[in-house]
């Protein structure tokens, strides 16, 4: 007992020693705590590093009830292979998009506003749902440790939305608080599973017996099969939104060389060409994407290698595949009792902080709605601390009351959780073809625009499989949601709450989100471009409706709105050649307010001032 304690509190110095802090100067650029990569990797990463807990698990779970274990491996490569390709996708992505955006950005250069406001839709629910399904997992793993998992839903919601309330208040404390309690918690997870695997080898050269068999195998076709095998694969993808929340948050990163690169660009030269594709805050975002090419493949052969060997998987002896693992494997080590315990509720702490990477998102996103105008403006509000805390306070509450709707049950949330990324994934692939077939030739052009279109249709074909592959727990529904949002989203762009005039962008963006540069012009630019498509579809509605009156004899005047100012060249905008260069929308402020009723301007104060 004694080694493992020790053990334990040299895990805990070592990753609190290493993790990041803020510096005092770096609080104030953009009026926001910017992050190095270790901090990156904790709020970016979190939520595709906890994937370990659930996703062999899930990718298993379609396996061996047909006795089709075995042949794990195949959906294990299908996971790898589709990590690497939108891995790659979205480190190529971050030297053309590295103000953030994503695929919303991207989306809206390339292919068209309205597949624009379909991905910012389809993204917020998409965060919202990270947040549900991680504390609620994170609820799982805690009443499996006390056999408890039967209890009342009314305490499964409650210890999901205090799970949910901690990462909210660490989240609006600031960045910088929260990436190092995060990257502590990620730190103390690594070094322990390290000692779980170094015992699962031991018990494995022991020939510790495997745990029998009692379930009764159900008979399979080779279509059947096929099926499960699909399915298994679609559940090992759940965590890839990792990749877009860091391509949205790019925005919160500094922009400098980490140490590596500075060490190899003075020590090795020779290898320029990659130190100049990790530089930057492009660089710290791609580095981290780079964990993801080989993290999912890894960890799934790594655990199904050993569920396999040992027979253990979600719901043997009463808990789940990693919970059997670890049981077996710190079992092996002095004092393993109490590193098992220590090990799954590390397992929830790490659970409930995934849903940062959520919450993050959420702050890079919500300001951009509004800008767009499909989120009220009352919703921008950053503190000093650069966080947008009404935006994360109003993705608690909204996914508090999901877990109340769902009762405190992880399987009824889960069919809506990781299908919704792979839209935008999708929408990145077409947009960086399109990209590549205007700025490249020869055979970069033909070889690049076929990978990015490769990678576009692959992440269609991972959309559809993973609602086929859900189809029985509820995926079918996904589809009604995902059209009544799309509806939704549409009614109030149109509606007077979407109606955006240069003023009111110019005071969203530079004023009461308090963004200036590259990233400013870009949301400016898009702002403008969606009130253009906001302006057509409200034109078509209204004249689609009169006519139809019109059939009944009914004729009203159509009233239209001005036509909306043009957004101009995407490049223009951007201000790429002269980063210096004011707001685009600076001629159009200078036209004076119109008088109100008292015969007196009315005057536009400051965004703090006002809030």
């Amino acid at each position: 007992m004694l080694f493992s304690i020790l053990l334990l509190i040299a895990f805990v110095y070592i990753s609190f020693r290493a993790a990041p802090v803020e510096k005092e100067e770096d609080k104030h650029v953009h009026g926001a705590g910017q992050i190095g990569l270790l901090a990156a990797l904790a709020l970016f990463g979190v939520d595709y590093f906890t994937s370990y807990f659930y996703a062999t698990g899930e990718m298993m779970s379609a396996l061996h009830p047909y006795g089709l274990q075995q042949y794990g491996y195949i959906a294990v490569l299908v996971i790898a292979f589709a990590n690497a390709i939108f891995g790659g996708l979205y480190m190529f992505s971050l030297g053309i998009f590295n103000e953030g955006g994503g695929s919303y950005t991207a989306s809206m250069r390339y292919l068209s506003p309205g597949l624009s406001l379909v991905v910012a839709v389809v993204l917020i629910q998409d965060y919202i749902f990270t947040i549900v399904v991680s504390t609620l997992s994170g609820v799982d793993q805690l009443l499996s440790i006390s056999n408890s998992y039967a209890i009342f839903w009314v305490w499964r919601f409650l210890i999901g939305a205090a799970l949910a309330a901690i990462t909210w208040y660490l989240t609006i404390r600031g960045r910088g608080e929260s990436s190092r309690v995060v990257f502590t918690l990620l730190g103390v997870f690594i070094l322990m599973t390290v000692v779980m695997s170094v015992g699962l080898f031991i018990a494995k050269s022991k020939g510790v017996a495997a745990a029998p068999y009692i379930e009764e195998i159900q008979p399979a076709s080779i279509w059947q099969a096929a099926y499960h095998m699909l399915t298994a694969s679609m559940k090992g993808l759940v965590a890839l939104s990792g990749l877009e929340a860091m391509s949205n948050g790019i925005q919160f990163v500094i922009n400098e060389d980490f140490s590596l690169v500075k060490w190899g660009k003075k020590r090795h030269p020779k290898l320029n060409w990659l130190w100049d594709f990790y530089s930057g805050k492009s660089g710290i975002g791609r580095m981290v994407q780079t964990s993801f090419l080989f993290y999912g493949g890894i960890t799934t052969s790594f655990l199904a290698y050993f569920a396999f060997h040992f027979n253990v998987f979600d719901g043997t002896l009463g808990r789940s595949l990693v919970g059997n693992l670890a049981f077996i494997g710190f079992d092996q080590i002095p004092g393993g009792q109490l590193l098992y315990w220590t090990y799954q509720i590390l397992a929830v702490a790490l659970l409930a902080a995934a849903s940062m990477t959520a919450f993050q998102d959420l702050q890079a996103t919500a300001w951009r709605d509004v800008a767009i105008g499909e989120i009220p403006e009352i919703v921008v509000y950053r503190n000093k601390a650069g966080t947008f805390t009404r935006s994360v306070t109003a993705g608690f509450i909204i996914a508090v009351f999901i877990q109340f709707l769902v009762k405190g049950d992880t399987s009824a949330a889960v069919p809506y959780y990781g299908i919704g990324v792979f839209m935008p994934i999708m929408v990145m692939g077409f947009a960086i073809r399109k990209h590549i077939l205007e700025a490249y030739t020869g055979n970069v052009r033909r070889w690049g625009s076929l990978a990015a279109g490769f990678a576009g249709v692959l992440s269609g074909i991972v959309f559809v499989g993973q609602i086929v592959g859900k189809w029985s727990e509820g995926g079918w529904v996904v589809l009604i949601t995902f059209s009544i949002l799309v509806l939704a989203a549409n009614l109030l762009l149109i509606s007077p709450i979407g109606y955006r005039d240069p003023r009111t962008i110019h005071r969203i963006v530079r004023e009461k989100a308090r963004v200036e540069g590259a990233m400013a012009s870009i949301v400016e630019w898009q702002s403008l471009r969606m009130q253009e498509y906001r302006g057509s579809l409200r034109n078509k509605v209204l004249i689609r409706t009169a006519d139809f009156f019109d059939l009944f004899g009914v004729r009203r005047p159509v009233r239209f709105e001005p036509e909306p100012i043009p957004a101009g060249d995407y490049n223009h905008a951007l201000h790429a050649d002269h980063p210096d260069a004011p707001s685009l929308l600076e001629k159009y402020l200078d036209k004076p307010d119109e008088p109100g009723l008292d015969g007196t301007p009315t005057e536009n104060k400051r965004g703090e001032e006002k809030e």
